[in-house]
């Protein structure tokens, strides 16, 4: 159904409970009905998928305490007060403790339905926020992709944070496999239009005429989407390959931002994709629609400056890997770590999955070396190294923090077992662990 959110109904009186789910069910929503607040409570948590309807005169605890304790859990809940004729001040009241409306009996069972939908739709935007920050900021998938401890990824992160919250359009540019993408996902889910529209267009996959449809309309007979333009209102439209749109489609783009003033209704986020050497987005682009787009600029780093992230990286892919395939993860020698540091990555963190999962398929068949994947990739390239060197102090340590991660991480923690196989006192684990930021309770 379209309005697939709960609503609670909390009234003593049996017949106004029934006639209040009853008219709301065939507005299509899910109710469930609780005959007393302690009922209530005991559904009732911070993360409830909907809204609440309550009396306010009950038996026992009232309306008004109810209220008080879900304000208490959640101050966003959306609760609507029923409240009986002349009870203006206690209505009042309510509203000044956090409820979102009242209705006054007898209701209109029509105002009713209008409020139940405001205070959904309120709540689903609510939600749709929390999970999308929690996504971000407690390691969900997001932030699992955009792993990383190097300069270069705490500067991208703290760009992503700081353009989030501003409202201006974004121009996002980085070699081919960087996660560019991945960086328009990450923007919208910390700023303001985090519960709203993301919508994608993929640029390079459409011809000129499907392309410009699909952005501006009109759409075919047989499609029942908006244009895209329409379809991201108040939202972010993520353009991927910008670089591609013709002349005609880039004023186009440009008078349909030209429009929207200033904040914008709808943030344009540009992924630009340019490999070929002397080019670059601002010397395809128009100059007016690419200085509009480029305001806000992120630069996403390629694989080879992040350093000991290629480790961390490469232990986590592979673990994903080795738990889909039903193996062990390949053990990485110190050969092999300097191996993974040294190479150029010409296709950045898609090549880095590739090779990790052909890295575990040829460790489950007891075969083959990382080196030797990495020389297929590079067969031109002899030997695998990147420009710039790195001290041999560097590589030691990064291969002995990413060897105590992978053993703290197999043994969830366990310090005794970590001592034991890798021969060191607890005193230069300790001073080992804390040199290389890593805490135990990240594997507990």
């Amino acid at each position: 159904m379209a309005n697939a959110m709960k609503i609670a109904i909390v009234d003593d009186e049996q017949d106004m409970r029934q006639s209040i789910s009853q008219w709301l069910a065939l507005s299509g929503y899910d109710t469930e009905t609780f005959a007393s607040a302690e009922e209530a409570l005991g559904t009732l948590s911070a993360d409830y998928p909907g809204i609440v309807i309550s009396d306010i005169k009950m038996p026992g605890m009232d309306g008004i305490q109810l209220l008080k304790k879900l304000m208490g859990a959640d101050s966003s809940l959306p609760v609507i007060m029923i409240t009986g004729h002349g009870d203006v001040p206690i209505a009042v009241e309510a509203m000044r403790i956090g409820a979102f409306d009242f209705l006054e009996k007898p209701f209109n069972p029509d105002r009713m339905s209008e409020l139940a939908k405001k205070a959904t739709n309120a709540r689903r935007l609510t939600l749709d926020t929390r999970a999308l920050r929690r996504e971000l900021g407690e390691g969900g998938q997001i932030m699992e992709k955009l792993i990383g401890s190097s300069p270069a990824m705490e500067r991208l992160r703290e760009d992503i944070l700081d353009l989030g919250q501003a409202d201006g359009h974004v121009l996002i540019e980085g070699e081919t496999g960087t996660g560019k993408t991945l960086v328009a996902h990450a923007m919208h889910a910390v700023g303001a239009r985090a519960g709203k529209k993301f919508v994608l267009i993929s640029c390079g996959a459409m011809d000129e005429d499907a392309l410009m449809r699909r952005l501006f309309g009109p759409m075919q007979p047989e499609d029942t989407r908006l244009p895209a333009v329409e379809e991201a209102r108040g939202g972010t439209l993520v353009l991927e390959d910008i670089e591609v749109l013709s002349d005609a489609a880039q004023a186009r783009l440009l008078s349909a931002i030209n429009d929207q003033g200033n904040p914008p209704e709808t943030r344009i986020v540009a992924i630009c994709n340019l490999q070929d050497e002397g080019r670059t987005c601002e010397s395809t682009m128009r100059p007016d629609l690419y200085y509009r787009l480029a305001a806000l600029k992120i630069v996403v780093p390629p694989l080879r400056a992040r350093g000991e992230d290629i480790l961390t990286l490469f232990t986590r892919l592979s673990e994903q890997f080795s738990e889909e395939y039903g193996c062990d993860a390949p053990k990485v020698s110190a050969q092999e770590a300097a191996q993974l540091l040294q190479a150029p990555w010409p296709g950045n963190v898609r090549q880095l999955i590739n090779l990790a999962e052909r890295a575990v398929l040829q460790s489950r068949r007891g075969q083959g070396t990382i080196a030797s994947l990495l020389m297929s990739d590079h067969d031109q390239m002899q030997p695998v190294m990147t420009t710039e060197g790195k001290p041999l102090k560097e590589y030691v340590e990064a291969f002995e923090r990413m060897l105590i991660d992978n053993t703290m991480r197999r043994h969830k923690g366990s310090i005794a077992a970590v001592m034991d196989e890798l021969c060191l006192p607890r005193r230069t684990l300790n001073e080992k662990m804390a040199k290389y930021g890593l805490q135990r309770a990240d594997y507990l």
